[in-house]
């Protein structure tokens, strides 16, 4: 493609280093859509002949179809996927397939390219949220009033509802799709017409591309046109923080699904056995999503560790920006997807968490809040009478609502049997009736809300 100013060949290892063919092959599609858009804007505005271009569109379909035919042959010694198929082009259609390249540059055709797929990535990524989203709604619905304990510094700290626990999740899933959403609407401007670096003295219609492809409006500046990646920097910076939102959820799968637990019980379909112990079930798809969110924060660290010291405005540092997307693209929707699939799958366990809930004086908090509500004392004394009854149920090793009106009165001689009204797990998580609260009536609203948003 440069043979007018290089005479002799690259050497072995350089046959080596340069090519990307291997991945960026992906961007097929993409690059023959940016090719088509560009082909009908050159002969709209008379840059070529309507003849040639209507005889580089056919090509272009000639290419498109042995792609998906599986005939096309891929040559790495063409570098990348716009050489392969500009070469291809000229083996269909000979020579005018050279004018396809008219006012533009590989610069602006791989990240146009590029620009196109991460912006279905993200399209992809909602898609995964919402159906994550859908079923932890599923399993909130069928547990609105499923109690199980609520933890701080991984203590019993207060009764919540497994339906409250689930919905916990689908806020956060939502923020996730809300930054995919928020990169999409960034990264929708069109780069192609910038050429190298300085735009073209050819007449073209940047705008008519720019429709064509999708994209609200071309870039208003060619260099940061060429020389931007933060898109695909904020891409994966939405990948990073959804990959840790879903380890934090696998990692309570593996915690509840532990013998010790036994919130939840995973299928045969999701979970593994040992080569040795017969008895294992190991929550192996739960541990592996919750694995990969080093290897998605790994693309992000890599792909800015490469940009960081770049001038303005393209260098071949930037081929190293698919890889990394890529990847990170691969983990994060299969990690979606398994992640949807175990959540639709488990089983929740109510004794079990009922159970682990009534250890731990769940129930202290809504004692201090009676005696403020009731004895009109500062909440830092209730605090203290209540950690004192406390310290006695746990002397005689039973719950609050076990002791005696009598044993509550050796503390305070004001407390009277009314306390016991609200020293029950229902009573307790029934009382959480502020806004996003897990009463079982606040629950509802949510889920209602929720399937509003994702219906």
């Amino acid at each position: 493609m440069w043979g007018g100013r290089f005479q002799s060949g690259p050497a072995d290892i350089m046959r080596e280093i340069t090519p990307s063919i291997d991945f960026d092959k992906r961007l097929a599609g993409e690059d023959l859509a940016g090719s088509r858009a560009h082909c009908r804007m050159l002969a709209s505005e008379g840059i070529i002949s309507k003849e040639d271009g209507l005889a580089i569109q056919d090509g272009l379909t000639a290419v498109e179809k042995e792609i998906k035919d599986g005939t096309f042959v891929f040559k790495r010694e063409l570098e990348d996927i716009h050489l392969n198929i500009e070469s291809r082009l000229a083996e269909l259609i000979g020579p005018v397939a050279g004018r396809l390249h008219t006012a533009r540059s590989r610069n602006d055709q791989v990240v146009t390219d590029f620009r196109l797929w991460v912006r279905a990535a993200c399209e992809r990524a909602d898609q995964g949220l919402a159906t994550l989203q859908l079923a932890l709604l599923g399993q909130a619905e069928n547990h609105t009033d499923t109690i199980m304990p609520g933890f701080t510094h991984m203590q019993v700290a207060q009764p919540v509802t497994f339906g409250h626990h689930c919905l916990a999740y689908v806020e956060m899933f939502g923020r996730d799709r809300g930054r995919f959403e928020d990169a999409r609407k960034r990264l929708n401007e069109s780069p192609l017409g910038a050429a190298a670096l300085a735009g073209t003295s050819f007449p073209i219609d940047r705008d008519a591309t720019a429709k064509a492809l999708g994209f609200i409006r071309p870039m208003r500046n060619s260099m940061d046109a060429i020389s931007a990646r933060d898109f695909a920097l904020e891409y994966l910076a939405a990948c990073t923080i959804a990959a840790v939102n879903l380890s934090r959820l696998a990692g309570e799968l593996v915690q509840w699904s532990t013998p010790a637990f036994g919130f939840v019980k995973l299928s045969d379909a999701f979970t593994t056995g040992s080569s040795i112990m017969p008895q294992k079930r190991n929550p192996d798809a739960a541990e592996l999503v919750r694995g990969k969110t080093g290897r998605v924060l790994g693309d992000f660290v890599a792909l800015a560790t490469v940009v960081k010291g770049l001038v303005l405005t393209y260098g071949t540092d930037l081929q190293e920006d698919k890889e990394r997307v890529f990847d990170a693209a691969d983990t994060l929707e299969l990690s979606l997807a398994a992640m949807a699939a175990m959540m639709a799958d488990l089983t929740a366990q109510p004794d079990k968490m009922r159970a682990a809930c009534e250890a731990g004086f769940p129930t202290a908090t809504d004692l201090a809040d009676w005696v403020v509500r009731v004895l009109k004392k500062p909440f830092r004394e209730a605090h203290h009478i209540a950690g004192s009854i406390v310290k006695l149920a746990e002397d005689r090793n039973v719950t609050l609502d076990k002791l005696t009106l009598a044993d509550m009165q050796a503390v305070d001689p004001a407390i009277t049997q009314e306390v016991f009204k609200v020293l029950s797990l229902e009573a307790s998580v029934n009382s959480r009736m502020s806004l996003g609260g897990t009463a079982p009536a606040r629950v509802k609203e949510q889920l209602n809300h929720w399937r509003g948003v994702l219906k």
